[in-house]
């Protein structure tokens, strides 16, 4: 049985067992291989745009026997499936940008037809992921977020469902949020509806990290003399205002 990175571990711990996977961005296929071995998905294809990570994935799946399993193909992003051939879609290691890209690209092409869950992990943008599901009458459904050698992601599952509109609505109200609710929606958009629920120690120390990045390009701005600047400059401190009011109100500390 191959082993998971915590990251991917979690990936395919919400892939629901039974259903098709589709792994976009594969790599070295260690999803899809994974999942087939486990018994958690009876087929897979693993996509891949460029040649060696293509080949990486080719080899993997034949070296674990499972080319009867899962189909590698090499395509851009959900250009290698065809409408109604997945039930779960996955794309790990990206950004959150190209994972919208891709998303919106295949919802274009009608290869989200017949899809019953997204689980998506960006590397950044997490916010700008949230949104087209948002836009797009997914259900966010959960949240996770896990640390790996020093770094910090995000996964988000996200399922097809005709209440999706209304339980969206929902989900980012706001309830229970220190704030008026477009700031509350805001908030919720960047930072993860259910992940603010858990109150993972992951989730303080990422936006601990994000006030010290700030920081940095608070003291930059100040040695600017640019009218712009002072205009970045107080967009800045404004956003670690917000973000230190939020963390305080979650974890009750004084920053």
């Amino acid at each position: 049985m191959i082993q998971l990175s915590k990251r991917l571990q979690t990936v395919a711990d919400y892939i629901t067992t039974g259903h098709r996977l589709a792994d976009i961005g594969s790599d070295h296929a260690l999803l899809p291989v994974y999942a087939v071995q486990s018994g958690k998905v009876p087929l897979a294809v693993a996509g891949e745009l460029n040649k060696g990570p293509w080949q990486a994935a080719c080899q993997q799946v034949t070296n674990a026997g499972l080319s009867a399993s899962i189909d590698v193909r090499r395509g851009n992003g959900l250009e290698v499936i065809e409408a109604l051939e997945a039930d779960t879609i996955t794309i790990c290691g990206m950004g959150g940008a190209l994972i919208c890209a891709i998303l919106e690209a295949g919802h274009q092409q009608g290869k989200l037809e017949g899809v019953k869950e997204l689980i998506l992990q960006p590397n950044i943008g997490e916010d700008a992921v949230r949104i087209w599901l948002l836009e797009h009458d997914w259900l966010l459904q959960d949240e996770s977020i896990v640390e790996e050698d020093g770094k910090i992601y995000e996964v988000l599952h996200a399922v097809s469902s005709k209440q999706a509109k209304q339980q969206n609505d929902k989900l980012y109200k706001g309830e229970g949020l220190p704030f008026a609710e477009p700031i509350n929606r805001a908030i919720l958009l960047r930072m993860g509806p259910y992940l603010l629920q858990k109150k993972d120690p992951e989730l303080k120390r990422k936006w601990l990290a994000e006030l010290e990045k700030l920081d940095y390009i608070a003291a930059s701005l100040t040695q600017s003399e640019q009218e712009s600047a002072r205009f970045k400059l107080a967009s800045v401190k404004q956003d670690q205002k917000l973000i230190k009011e939020v963390l305080e109100w979650l974890y009750t500390v004084k920053l």
